[in-house]
């Protein structure tokens, strides 16, 4: 235990993450950190409590104030104050940048909109108006993660490749399979992956102002917070959409931690919980008793024999050292790309269902067309039972119903020759 003046902890826990500050006497800020939640926001609260008991000692916490989703349910566990994210996000802002009117806080799930007016003699900062998204988390951060993931990308890497964009495509931000059917049409295109990082930017932007502040004025200086403004894509796209001048838009320094800052200012201001935390132990009972876990579902499996696992042959038979004629297709979709090599009398040699990652374009990240890579690992099999394949030219392949007709008498008149090669 280092030193033996109180502290006050403030943390926020939200979808993706539990962001927790520790502030002196003096409400100095000696701590801040974020820490990913995965899925587990009462146990990554547990472990960080748990850290902040063995560091300060518990009798020195005078003060646990918490906010987010998570933390009404853990506050009357450990004898926290909790406080409402939208008042936590303003009193924080009236704190930091009292001359702020207008905040945009978005999170993993949330987004905010809120505005903020100067009341009474000592132009102290109310609430004027708020507005909330719906239980849709398209266009926050989660939505941004799972794309980031989709190119193969880190949330860090997403945001600074974003900068180099200066064409960003537009893509679907209302929806994410909306969205990423658009990434996949982008890639398909051959788009470079700097524009659609800068595009879905754009997109988040640009639903944000269209159904969130939708019909309001957004009065400046605007203060940009919550976890979502560490993006520096996502920064410039909100900068340009709501048409800002840089005196005009404000990134605080604590732009995380704002809810955890807040919910502490707001129990100090109040008096609330003051000398009540009771530790962890009733935390750890909960979490020991299974409740939380009362409506979990099983977790989810790929089926036996899935499309995305099988690499199947047709059994056709190929004759030793003799090159053959053959056509490749290849059909691209969203989620999987499917593959068939066939002669010219429609027989398939061989076919196969593979997974789309991160690019379903016909390129893979070193540029070789997935065309030739498929010819080629279907060659390779048929060397390695010594038969040859031979590649048609596209400009060979006859189109359906190109047939030449064959005279054989009145009754087979409509039968048909093979196709012309």
């Amino acid at each position: 235990m280092s030193g033996s003046k109180s502290v006050y902890v403030g943390i926020d826990i939200g979808s993706v993450s539990a962001n927790t500050v520790v502030l002196d006497e003096n409400r100095n800020i000696l701590e801040e950190h974020y820490t990913r939640t995965k899925g587990e926001p009462l146990e990554t609260a547990l472990a960080i409590l748990a850290e902040l008991i063995e560091k300060y000692g518990k009798s020195r916490i005078r003060l646990v104030a918490t906010t987010g989703s998570g933390g009404k349910l853990i506050a009357p566990l450990i004898g926290a104050g909790f406080t409402n994210e939208v008042i936590a996000q303003a009193r924080a802002t009236e704190t930091f940048h009292p001359e702020a009117r207008t905040v945009v806080e978005m999170g993993g799930q949330d987004a905010k909109l809120i505005f903020l007016a100067p009341e009474g003699a000592d132009g102290k900062l109310r609430i004027a108006d708020f507005q909330m998204n719906s239980v849709c988390a398209a266009g926050t951060g989660s939505f941004l993660d799972q794309q980031a993931y989709r190119l193969g990308l880190t949330i860090e890497e997403f945001g600074s490749l974003a900068l180099k964009s200066k064409h960003p495509p537009r893509v679907a931000g209302r929806c994410s399979v909306f969205a990423k059917s658009d990434m996949i049409h982008l890639q398909q295109i051959a788009t470079p992956d700097y524009d659609i990082v800068a595009g879905l930017c754009y997109a988040v932007a640009r639903n944000f102002k269209a159904t969130i502040g939708k019909g309001k004025e957004f009065l400046t200086p605007v203060a940009f917070q919550g976890g979502v403004a560490a993006n520096l894509g996502v920064r410039k796209a909100f900068k340009d959409v709501l048409e800002l001048e840089d005196k005009d838009y404000i990134i605080p320094a604590h732009f995380c931690s704002m809810g955890a800052l807040g919910a502490v200012y707001t129990c100090l201001d109040m008096g609330k919980a003051l000398d009540g935390f009771k530790g962890v132990d009733e935390l750890k009972s909960f979490l020991a008793s299974g409740r939380t876990k009362e409506r979990s579902l099983e977790k989810l499996s790929k089926p036996e024999g899935h499309p995305s696992e099988r690499r199947s042959a047709t059994g056709y038979t190929l004759e030793t050292g003799k090159k053959i004629p053959a056509y490749l297709g290849i059909d691209v979709g969203s989620t999987s790309t499917n593959v068939i090599l066939i002669d010219r009398a429609d027989l398939a040699h061989n076919r196969e269902v593979s997974r789309d990652s991160q690019a379903p374009a016909g390129r893979d990240k070193e540029g070789h067309n997935l065309g030739s890579r498929r010819m080629r690992r279907l060659r390779g099999r048929r060397r390695r039972r010594h038969d040859r394949l031979r590649q048609v030219p596209l400009g060979r392949l006859p189109r359906r119903g190109h047939y030449k007709k064959r005279d054989n008498g009145p009754g087979n008149s409509g039968s048909r020759d093979r196709p012309r090669g």
